[in-house]
């Protein structure tokens, strides 16, 4: 009877105990869903590790015995997706420098975008009638169609894009576009178009697409017939095996890194000044009910965002923090360098202070475009490759255009003379 009842009071004491690791385990989960519901940002992985595992990491990294690097050759044949308001006016720059001093064909629009916002198709590409030889570089703006792309690029191409979040890039939008997308203009402010989106945005009306999940509208992808996350997370699946790599905006420096080992390029191939700037003064914090209602407007360019968010920092984490904590510092270093030695004041300009033609930025929208001045003094060498740096694409594309579809020369030319000064 003893016995009986001391089995007894351990029966129940171990399934007091199951129980409660039971209710502790379904309350971590329902915390950490409840976090992911609450607290979207906090989806986004930790970018750096501690301090400490850091230098644990450079210590088994300092003691390991050093292993030649890989042979690898530079990396040629480029598909580049320009997404708008993601910084990719700066990738553009160091795709036009390499493509240039490599003598690379590049696949041009007949003016400055490939008939955006109709899909890309292959016989806008400039040229293309000639057929034979397929294009090395492919970077201006489109809306992406893969099996058009293809028709024009090598088949080794590598895929690559960038991306940024949501509110950020909504916000970026509704100042540089405001005169373009009609919702944006019927609403006036930001404020009011959030507090009713619906009754300003008119699907399918033109212009439209700027308003409302822009980065899946330019990787060529229409809103998902069914709802529910199953035919979202297909099509993100389907994107992450088309592009090789995509980089984010807010870790510029990484994804050049990352970018720089992906294409085997040297350290000064991927230096790049930014493009594209808005004066700091017009760019103005976000309230966090402003954020919130901007990311569940823009819900599917937040899916594409935070997906390729997690394949970026899976990325960092294969190659190592404490190696790219190392090389972004490098990187961070050569480009301050370059600018203290190539431009005037050191940093970027207000357009107004930009005397030269050809390298004072397009202004469009409401904010300043910022660009660059080059030092007065410099040696002609410098020159040529400061002047690359800070050139700004549309004249890039002018300078390239002119390169490949040479014209007669004619007296007086000033195309002929841009480009020979940027050669």
């Amino acid at each position: 009877m003893r016995l009986r009842s001391g089995c007894g009071r351990f029966q129940v004491l171990w399934a007091a105990v199951a129980v409660s690791m039971a209710l502790g385990f379904t309350l971590q989960l329902l915390g950490a869903s409840l976090q992911k519901r609450l607290f979207p940002c906090r989806l986004l992985p930790v970018p750096w590790v501690p301090a400490a595992q850091a230098e644990e990491e450079e210590e088994e990294e300092e003691a390991a015995p050093p292993s030649p690097p890989a042979p690898c050759q530079p990396r040629k044949h480029l598909v580049f997706l320009k997404t708008h308001k993601t910084g990719s006016s700066t990738i553009v720059n160091l795709l036009h420098r390499f493509g240039d001093a490599q003598g690379l064909r590049f696949a041009l629009p007949a003016r400055y975008q490939f008939s955006y916002p109709s899909p890309f198709q292959a016989r806008r590409v400039k040229g293309w009638h000639l057929k034979g030889h397929p294009f090395d570089i492919l970077c201006h703006h489109m809306r992406f169609r893969l099996q058009e792309v293809q028709k024009v690029v090598h088949p080794d191409s590598f895929y690559f894009s960038i991306v940024r979040d949501p509110v950020a890039l909504a916000e970026s939008a509704f100042s540089y576009y405001r005169g373009v997308a009609p919702a944006f203009r019927r609403a006036g402010t930001l404020s009011d178009f959030l507090a009713s989106p619906h009754h300003f945005y008119q699907p399918g009306e033109r212009g439209s697409h700027y308003a409302r999940n822009l980065l899946w509208f330019d990787f060529g992808l229409d809103p998902p017939t069914s709802p529910g996350s199953a035919a979202i997370k297909a099509t993100l699946e389907e994107l992450e095996h088309i592009f090789h790599l995509v980089l984010l905006t807010e870790h510029m420096d990484e994804s050049l890194v990352l970018l720089r080992h992906a294409l085997c390029w040297t350290l000064d191939d991927v230096v790049a000044f930014s493009h594209n700037l808005r004066s700091p003064g017009s760019v103005s914090a976000l309230e966090p009910s402003i954020a919130a209602r901007l990311r569940a407007w823009n819900y599917l360019d937040w899916q594409l965002y935070t997906h390729f968010n997690r394949t970026f920092w899976a990325r960092v984490e294969h190659f190592g923090y404490a190696r790219m904590a190392r090389e972004t510092a490098v990187l961070q270093k050569r480009r301050a360098e370059l600018m203290q030695h190539c431009l005037q004041g050191g940093g970027p300009l207000e357009p107004g202070n930009i005397t030269d033609e050809r390298v004072r930025p397009f202004q469009f929208g409401q904010a300043p475009i910022l660009g660059y001045a080059l030092r007065p003094g410099l040696a002609p060498q410098d020159q040529g490759v400061c002047l690359r740096m800070v050139t700004p694409e549309l004249q890039y594309k002018d300078l390239l255009d002119a390169k490949q579809f040479p014209a007669p020369p004619r007296p007086g030319n000033g195309s002929q003379r841009l480009l020979g000064a940027v050669r």
